[in-house]
């Protein structure tokens, strides 16, 4: 009995630190309900060269994007998070190091987020600063830490890249489960294939002709406020 008492206490531990939409303390979005036809589109890590490549695509679409950047290369890179910044993009905070934010030190979970958000501002950007942990995960102490600083958890709803390695069938994907108030996960900063720019386009393309608006997180809440 006391191993099945402890088989499922993990079992629950692991559910509740990959699950998209619940935690045990404080808010978590990964869509937001209306009726309005707005999807977020979001970049997760970097930023990498990718970006110059992402920039004037978005725009050719006159699209909003929201990129949840990594601190330790936005230190890196910090011309390309102004350009982000410049043409009026979102940009989140990822963490410092891109790691599993579970079973951490509140101060360490501290440093890694707000050191983050000072190179963030050091870009220019001005706008609330969402924050998305490293590959979704979470359990007791970056939720509580977030609630502490009334901060939400973003997650998502749609993930084409964990189920389809193609383009085309990414691109399907998103076809298929698009709504209003869908946020999109995509990564295309580390992208060498050309795949990832082409499942952006192929997005950007498909779902522009149905009517839907590229917005920012920030924005896409306060539609749905």
């Amino acid at each position: 009995m006391l191993v099945l008492i402890v088989l499922l206490v993990v079992y629950g531990a692991y559910k509740l630190m990959n699950s998209r939409t619940v935690q045990l303390v404080g808010s978590i979005v990964n869509h937001i309900d209306t009726e309005e036809k707005l999807v977020a589109l979001t970049f997760d890590d970097g930023p990498t060269n990718n970006v110059e490549a992402l920039l004037p695509l978005l725009e050719e679409y006159d699209a909003k994007a929201t990129f949840f950047l990594i601190g330790s290369e936005l230190e890196q890179n910090m011309e390309l998070g102004e350009a982000i910044a410049d043409v009026g993009h979102q940009i989140g905070n990822h963490t410092y190091s891109h790691k599993r934010m579970v079973f951490k030190l509140p101060s360490y979970i501290k440093e890694e987020i707000e050191s983050t958000d000072s190179l963030i501002r050091d870009t220019g950007f001005e706008g609330e600063i969402d924050f998305r942990p490293p590959y979704g995960k979470k359990l007791i102490g970056l939720p509580i830490f977030l609630e502490k600083n009334n901060r939400e958890t973003i997650t998502w709803n749609l993930e084409p890249d964990k189920f389809y390695q193609s383009a085309k069938d990414k691109i399907q994907y998103v076809k298929e489960n698009i709504t209003p108030g869908s946020i999109i996960l995509l990564h295309p900063m580390y992208d060498k294939t050309g795949e990832e720019g082409n499942t952006t386009e192929g997005i950007l393309d498909a779902l522009s002709k149905d009517g839907y608006i590229f917005v920012t997180v920030n924005e896409l809440q306060e539609a749905g406020s």
